[in-house]
């Protein structure tokens, strides 16, 4: 109950100052709200690249993964409610705004109504989708039926979404509650990455020059998807030990890439020499899936991206029917994703002993989630909302 009251007290304030806001005129200017980050960077770079008249503002969650400088033509603020002076600019920011590009749900959204010139662009974090979200997500029910209202209007605020597959799309269709005509299949811009061999490369780099010992190892990368329950315990659940003994003198080594929101710290270097490396805070995932020889991960939205690379994937799914009971599933998981399921630390070794990694899958799925993602999404984007006079 008291947490329903902050919420409403801090969506009635934000809609009394962008009511007052939206009294000045709009300007030629994009406001970007991000709390991941890549897409929007992607986004913003293309906007410089063809050098358009338009002011970019980008109001940045302390999760966002962004490097972009405050030179004027840019400006930079934290979206977050204790630093208040830097809201407010925000709030202006949006309410004068000709264009409007988010990268996540943001409650703000239930609460303001912008000017009908106004685009409303949502470039969401996730390439695919394993888990039910939004209208979709099967924890909605236990919400008020005032909490429940305001979390679907959010959605009614999507102008546009874009979209690497027609199967994407039909998510989007079903969770945000909009009609095919608001989904645009431009492609997803932070993929644009992995067709630039110049970025590839650099993050190849970046990585060897942080830890050079890594350059002539097999690398694992264990990217598990996000738990409630571990967000304080940072509970890894592969057999670090296990694999330690197991692989550690075959010349492997594991990135251990633990979602943003676990704050538990690992001392994992220590107990594993040469093998194991938390890189949770230092890459983005994808900088990391470069130079990734075999991806482990579960539910996460990671393999959507990692299959342009065409590289093996297997997937730890120990607790498979209780996740699939609390989250929801899209598809059959077990047919769905492109490699073996494992439950065990055990069997996951086995797999990679065997090369057992069923990559007569990637190719298919690749094709299936990636459709519209062929390296020009950035620009097919950016052309789309600012078409050359």
């Amino acid at each position: 109950m008291a947490r329903e009251i902050a919420i409403e007290i801090y969506l009635l304030g934000f809609k009394v100052l962008f009511s007052i806001f939206k009294l000045f005129p709009l300007r030629e200017k994009t406001t970007f709200v991000t709390s991941f980050g890549d897409n929007c960077q992607h986004i913003a770079e293309e906007m410089d690249r063809q050098d358009l008249p338009i002011q970019k503002v980008l109001l940045i969650k302390s999760s966002s993964h962004i490097h972009v400088k405050d030179d004027g033509k840019t400006i930079v603020l934290p979206f977050e409610t204790k630093h208040i002076p830097a809201m407010i600019r925000s709030i202006y920011h949006l309410a004068t705004s000709k264009w409007i590009i988010m990268d996540n749900y943001f409650g703000f959204l239930s609460a303001v109504t912008f000017k009908k010139p106004v685009s409303r662009v949502q470039v969401w974090h996730a390439a695919g989708a394993v888990k039910k979200f939004g209208a979709k997500d099967p924890s909605i029910v236990d919400r008020s039926p005032r909490a429940r209202k305001r979390f679907l209007s959010v959605y009614q605020q999507f102008d546009y979404v874009t979209t690497g597959s027609d199967k994407m799309a039909g998510i989007y269709q079903e969770s945000f509650q909009l009609p095919d005509s608001h989904i645009i299949r431009t492609g997803i811009p932070r993929t644009d990455f992995f067709f630039n061999e110049s970025a590839k490369q650099d993050a190849r780099r970046a990585l060897l020059t942080k830890y050079p010992e890594l350059e002539n190892k097999k690398i694992i990368l264990y990217a598990p998807t996000f738990r409630n329950a571990d967000l304080n315990s940072g509970k890894v659940a592969l057999d670090l030990d296990l694999l330690y003994r197991e692989l550690q003198k075959e010349n492997y080594a594991v990135l251990l890439k633990l979602h943003p929101a676990v704050t538990a710290e690992h001392d994992v270097m220590h107990q594993f020499p040469g093998f194991v490396y938390p890189v949770t805070g230092d890459f983005h995932v994808n900088e990391l899936l470069v130079s990734t020889d075999l991806l482990i991960t579960d539910y996460s939205s990671i393999p959507f991206e990692f299959s342009i690379l065409q590289k093996p994937m297997i997937f730890f799914a120990y607790d498979l029917q209780e996740y699939e009971e609390e989250r929801g599933f899209w598809e059959d998981y077990e047919s769905s994703m492109p490699g073996p399921i494992v439950t065990t630390t055990e069997e996951l070794l086995e797999k990679i002993r065997t090369a057992d990694y069923q990559l007569e899958k990637v190719e298919p799925f690749k094709q299936k989630w990636n459709q519209y993602s062929n390296g020009d999404s950035s620009r097919n984007l950016v052309d789309f909302l600012f078409p050359k006079k």
